[in-house]
């Protein structure tokens, strides 16, 4: 008794001394919270006002009407934003995966020299931004006559992920054991057969890594789509939302801006709500094995 005595008294001590470190600690994560959410609730919150509604955006919650939300709707033509940005980050997601896991494959499996200079081959593109070259691309791209559609900003997408997500699928690459292909090989499997269903499902954890970090930039980019694109009905969500900004004769309409960003974000909350298991053990699976 007399011994768990002082051992609960030890606890006590230690825990008292502690107690400030851990309520700073709270005090700045707190803070640093307050700071991130500040924003999104200042957005939503001016989202809620009708157009005509310009107060300060530091009033909260004053108003609550979906007329913004309608305007926004209506003048983005967010249905058919809607679609291509989904056909645009999903098949560039698509190819990018599929091109750089079998980029991957030789770098990490093959051990030579021409292997470790692909490898820093691939890594150096993440050295040069894409928006410094994007004049002689774009000359480039009009000289071999490629039209400007829907798909043409998702070639600067795939080319622009290959980079990083090489870097990811090789280093993940060392962590699949050799010796599940060696046994498939002896029973006669070719490499296709050894790729498609023995390593690529073993890389599930990175595909995952790879399609939250590139889907996430691909969903919200507009420079390209603004570049490459030059019909309306072809535009993605971030560049339908550009026509909210107005200029000198027609101030910008700030909150149904912000009710168009609220609805360019919201199928990406609606696919993290449904998949949000799937999400973390992916990232948490990568960042151990990886």
């Amino acid at each position: 008794m007399a011994f768990g005595k002082k051992k609960d008294d030890r606890e006590k001590e230690t825990y008292m001394k502690m107690s400030p470190k851990v309520f700073l600690l709270y005090l700045v994560i707190i803070v640093f919270c307050i700071i991130v959410i500040s924003p999104l609730v200042i957005v939503f919150s001016s989202s809620l006002r009708t157009p005509e509604n310009q107060t300060t955006p530091l009033a909260l919650f004053i108003e609550f009407s979906g007329a913004s939300y309608k305007r926004a709707f209506t003048n983005m033509n967010y249905l058919m934003e809607l679609v291509n940005s989904i056909m645009t980050t999903v098949g560039s997601v698509f190819c990018i995966v599929i091109f750089a896991t079998m980029a991957a494959y030789p770098i990490g499996r093959i051990k030579s020299k021409f292997a470790r200079f692909l490898y820093f081959f691939f890594i150096s593109g993440l050295i040069i931004p894409s928006q410094m070259v994007i004049v002689p691309i774009a000359q480039t791209m009009n000289r071999l006559g490629v039209p400007n559609t829907r798909f043409t900003p998702m070639i600067m997408f795939i080319t622009c992920s290959l980079p990083f997500s090489v870097f990811l699928f090789s280093g993940f690459m060392k962590s699949v054991p050799v010796e599940i292909e060696e046994s498939a090989y002896i029973d006669g499997a070719t490499l296709r057969v050894r790729f498609f269903n023995i390593v690529f499902p073993l890389l599930k954890p990175a595909i995952v890594s790879c399609v939250i970090t590139q889907g996430l930039w691909i969903w919200n980019d507009y420079f390209y789509p603004m570049v490459f694109i030059s019909k309306k009905a072809q535009y993605s969500l971030p560049v339908g939302m550009l026509q909210f900004l107005g200029d000198k004769e027609n101030p910008a309409q700030w909150n149904v801006l912000f009710a168009a960003c609220v609805l360019c974000a919201l199928p990406l909350i609606c696919v993290f709500l449904a998949l949000q298991k799937q999400f973390v053990n992916g990232i948490a699976a990568g960042a151990v094995k990886g």
